[in-house]
């Protein structure tokens, strides 16, 4: 088994990052199933894909045993079973899939982050909502009380931290 896909240039990644949001995205929450990482920045090559997605609950049957996990048990287990928050999954394609299943309150925090580049969510997001009085904990931002600040969206994170929209492209830490 090979946990690290080789890397492909953006024009080869993106359309299979599309198809698999098509298919996940049915069994996620409307607009919480989203294409992250180096693919959303527009970096000319990419080493994984990175998607982050809130499933539905299902019911009767338990939490990841329909839907989502049908489509994502399919593919070969690196890291994680479902259930979880994380799971990284080698696609037919040959690429490594990392998904993330925050909370939905969280959404825009994990996109944000998931977003990255790492050393721009590092040094400038996690700096900026610390100076404005919050953290991150378990895949969600919380205030000083410890209280749960809803980030739907991306948008939602950047106006309650205080730090000007970056478009993903953007992202990246200089040199």
């Amino acid at each position: 088994m090979s946990t690290t896909s080789a890397r492909r240039p953006l024009a080869e990644a993106d359309p299979i990052a599309l198809s698999i949001v098509a298919e996940l995205a049915p069994h996620c929450a409307p607009g919480q199933c989203e294409i992250a990482g180096s693919i959303r920045r527009r970096r000319p090559t990419i080493g994984d894909i990175e998607i982050v997605c809130c499933p539905l609950p299902y019911e009767p049957a338990p939490l990841f045993r329909s839907g989502l996990a049908l489509v994502v048990e399919q593919w070969e287990k690196v890291k994680g079973a479902l259930p979880c928050k994380y799971t990284q999954r080698l696609h037919p394609s040959g690429m490594t899939v990392d998904i993330f299943m925050p909370d939905p309150r969280g959404f825009g925090l994990q996109m944000a982050i998931r977003t990255g580049s790492a050393a721009w969510s590092h040094e400038v997001l996690a700096c900026a909502w610390v100076r404005a009085g919050f953290r991150s904990e378990q895949g969600l931002l919380r205030d000083c009380a410890g209280r749960v600040v809803p980030t739907t969206t991306e948008r939602d994170l950047f106006q309650r931290i205080g730090l000007p929209w970056v478009e993903p492209a953007d992202r990246e830490m200089p040199g």
